[in-house]
């Protein structure tokens, strides 16, 4: 299925010569199938993603050209980076140290981006890896900034991205692992606080969705040992801190993609969410639509689904829709704990 085209893709579009011959790494912020154009001006293209909905819409045709994950290693085999500015600085930030060490000594540098989105801080960015970048175009509130690889690179150390902190839910204490742009990478957030006081003890099988950092399905393993906990999520720096914050505390879940519900099959006790309602700068309502409408097909007889929104959300009437009893069990004047029964 095509995309539509970005503004920042119409204006790399006038910008095609650029990359003409180039052995071509892009990443960052993806969100439609400019890559595919790329792939036939570029003498070879990589694309790195860390977006599984992203990776599922391209992979059939671009094939091995993308790949999803939460690193890339190798020896410096490229001559052009394009990252696309994600949302969070830091997360631009550990792209550029991962994608430096892959990057020939001279290498372009090309930074592309909405406005409003930080890519006028392209010069600070760039600053470790080479002289001042030149602004190449602006249009449609976005900018492009070229620079070059001049400055020596250090090798990309995964461990040194993670934040670490200690959280507590009621009585139970847990160690975090985050890098860099993932949600609950800072902190325990009010709404998940909410929700993990709100949840009962529990038994079976778990599915926490839009696991994030994996602290409330960490919390719901530390809690309840007889739980099996399963942990999805559609970004894989979510799903790497995930497994790391399972580990440094002793606990045992499975963690892997999936887009909503694309990679499961199998039906649970208990679904629990904190849902995602923002992609990049939009806020994003469909992924949790469908979350919520096709929840009872993946919940046992018995099962219940418990999330935590905020109050200005609508998921009442959607719940109401798709389930045949829905409570709130908990509110304050900013969130809502929802408990549905199928």
């Amino acid at each position: 299925m095509s995309r539509p085209v970005s503004a920042v893709s119409q204006m790399l579009e006038r910008n095609q010569a650029l990359f003409v011959g180039k052995r071509l790494l892009v990443c960052g912020a993806l969100e439609d199938d400019y890559p595919r154009q790329l792939a036939e001006l570029a003498d070879s293209l990589t694309v790195f993603t860390t977006d599984y909905c992203y990776f599922l819409s391209q992979q059939a045709a671009l094939g091995e050209r993308i790949l999803f994950d939460h690193q890339l290693g190798g020896a410096p085999r490229f001559d052009a980076l394009l990252l696309l500015m994600p949302k969070a600085k830091a997360e631009a930030q550990y792209l550029l140290a991962m994608m430096a060490p892959l990057l020939e000594s001279g290498a372009d540098l090309f930074l592309a981006g909405e406005n409003r989105g930080g890519i006028n801080g392209a010069d600070k960015l760039l600053a470790p890896y080479g002289e001042k970048p030149i602004k190449r175009d602006s249009a449609r509130r976005c900018s492009l900034y070229h620079g070059e690889l001049g400055k020596p690179v250090a090798p990309f150390e995964l461990d040194a991205w993670f934040s670490r902190y200690e959280c507590k839910a009621a009585d139970t204490e847990l160690t975090v692992m985050a890098l860099p742009g993932v949600f609950s990478a800072d902190g325990l957030d009010l709404g998940s606080q909410m929700l993990l006081a709100s949840l009962p003890p529990m038994q079976g099988k778990l599915l926490d969705f839009g696991c994030g950092a994996g602290v409330i399905g960490s919390i719901l393993a530390k809690r309840n040992p007889a739980l099996t906990v399963n942990m999805v999520d559609i970004s894989a720096l979510a799903l790497e801190s995930s497994r790391r914050t399972l580990a440094v505390n002793g606990l045992q879940g499975r963690v892997y993609a999936s887009d909503v519900y694309s990679d499961i099959a199998e039906r649970f006790q208990h679904i629990v969410s904190n849902p995602p309602f923002h992609a990049g700068l939009k806020t994003f309502y469909a992924a949790t639509e469908t979350f919520l409408a096709r929840a009872p097909e993946f919940l046992t007889a018995d099962g219940a689904l418990t999330i935590v929104a905020n109050a200005f959300l609508r998921y009442q009437p959607i719940l109401d829709t798709h389930f045949k009893r829905t409570e709130v069990i908990a509110s304050d004047g900013k969130f809502k704990v929802y408990l549905s029964k199928a």
